[in-house]
């Protein structure tokens, strides 16, 4: 990845001054918050040479800093703009996000019988996508078949994403808990449990004789994290900021999040594991502050599909001034198309949903083949597809006898809908694989 070119030194003359302040500043403006780095190739208002038009978005993006307590390792202040885009974004998270989904009818889809599902889906996916970020190299199929069946690990790269699976596990159980050095350290070990060269590495800071930087995959150095001799130091600090512990002002609690995100991935505490670290931190900081949803969206599925966009968002904060607000906007963006995308998705299975209930409802076959209480179930199964069914169950929903209910299951059992197992010496019915394109086929 290429460093992006550090912005010229601010020199506001009279003369620039002038000419800003003449100017109608709507058109000095720069909505999508760009770097040095890409608005030096624009061509800048009349009148105004590419610096003095930098200089003038400078200007106004100074006059709306707001201080964050963290410290680059230069010892200066990161900041961040409190821009129109950035509002926006954060308006559209605070609804979806802590709030409720609503009016889609997505009642019939996140159900108590289905949230689990939804979740371990959520879980399976940021699981495999953060470790291939880090280097990971088996495919989600596989991926998936191992989380999905509880197989253990039969590699390096199966290893990272089942250790990255228990960590995001770990981190809900540290819901609403406070933040402390022993607790990342205990994150980074899940998160690097036997992939690591050196094992002493895993569950310990990094000490003076770790030689760490972030380079790309040409081995160009892109970042250089602080002194290990500062690392106590500035883990402590992390954990405050996250708890809200010495922050002045109000910092709204997904800026938050993201940054702490940003600040223990630029300060890479540990030998390995920092990304994973901090992205598992960003969902621990989301829930832990009510944005339940953030259970529901993979984030890292979306960095993964832009991730020089992510890497060049620590870029520009590094070298224009440590000014946040880059990465902020790169992961506030990331959040919406997120939660805009399981909108999507859930969207899709109400439709999924509607018209199977209309199949059920019209469809003279299974009309032929199932009675009233069949339909029923047949209904019930299709907005719950993770519920289960027992005779007992089923005879005490319709009061029918016993053996009128264990016929109405079995039935459905030889027709292919559902599945049966034994649980002891009771029979437990599992809507089948694939039902819903099954029922359209009848």
């Amino acid at each position: 990845m290429k460093i992006p070119v550090t912005p010229p030194e601010l020199r506001l003359t009279p003369d620039i001054l002038t000419k800003i302040f003449q100017k109608d500043r709507v058109n000095l403006s720069d909505r999508k918050y760009q770097h040095w780095d890409t608005l030096r190739h624009r061509t800048p208002p009349d009148g105004f040479s590419v610096e003095e038009w930098w200089f003038a978005i400078k200007l106004s993006r100074v006059s709306q800093y707001k201080q964050l307590s963290l410290l680059s390792k230069e010892g200066e202040p990161f900041v961040y703009a409190y821009v129109d885009a950035m509002a926006e974004m954060l308006h559209f998270i605070d609804m979806q996000a802590a709030g409720t989904l609503q009016g889609k009818s997505f009642e019939n889809i996140i159900t108590p019988q289905t949230q689990d599902r939804f979740i371990f889906k959520s879980l399976v996916e940021e699981s495999i996508t953060s470790s291939q970020l880090e280097g990971a190299v088996t495919t989600r199929k596989v991926a998936q078949e191992m989380l999905y069946n509880d197989r253990k690990p039969r590699d390096r790269s199966e290893q990272m994403i089942y250790n990255n699976y228990l960590a995001m596990q770990y981190v809900k159980t540290k819901k609403g808990k406070p933040l402390t050095p022993a607790l990342l350290l205990e994150l980074q070990q899940i998160v690097t449990y036997t992939t690591l060269d050196d094992p002493e590495a895993s569950g310990r800071f990094r000490v003076e004789t770790d030689d760490i930087h972030v380079v790309d995959h040409f081995g160009t150095i892109l970042h250089t994290p602080p002194s290990s001799a500062e690392i106590a130091d500035r883990v402590q600090k992390l954990c405050d900021f996250a708890n809200g512990v010495g922050t002045q002002g109000f910092i709204h609690p997904v800026i938050r999040a993201i940054f702490a995100h940003f600040w223990l991935a630029y300060d890479h505490p540990f030998v390995d594991g920092n990304g994973r670290t901090a992205r598992a931190l960003f969902y621990w900081s989301m829930i832990s502050q009510g944005y339940w949803l953030a259970e529901y969206i993979p984030i890292s599925h979306f960095i993964k599909k832009a991730p020089v966009k992510y890497g060049r968002a620590f870029l520009y904060t590094e070298t224009d001034g440590n000014d946040a607000t880059y990465f902020m906007l790169n992961q506030l963006g990331l959040i919406v198309r997120a939660i805009e995308s399981l909108h999507e998705y859930l969207s899709k299975k109400v439709q999924e949903w509607q018209k199977l209930q209309s199949v059920v409802q019209q469809s003279d076959s299974l009309r032929g083949m199932l009675n009233h209480r069949q339909i029923a179930l047949l209904n019930n199964l299709l907005k719950n597809p993770d519920a289960f069914y027992t005779v007992e169950s089923h005879k005490r929903a319709h009061h029918i006898s016993y053996q009128t209910a264990r016929t109405d299951l079995l039935e459905m059992e030889r027709l292919e809908l559902l599945s049966v197992t034994k649980q002891g010496k009771a029979m437990v019915f599992w809507p089948k694989p694939n039902i819903s394109k099954y029922i359209q086929s009848l």
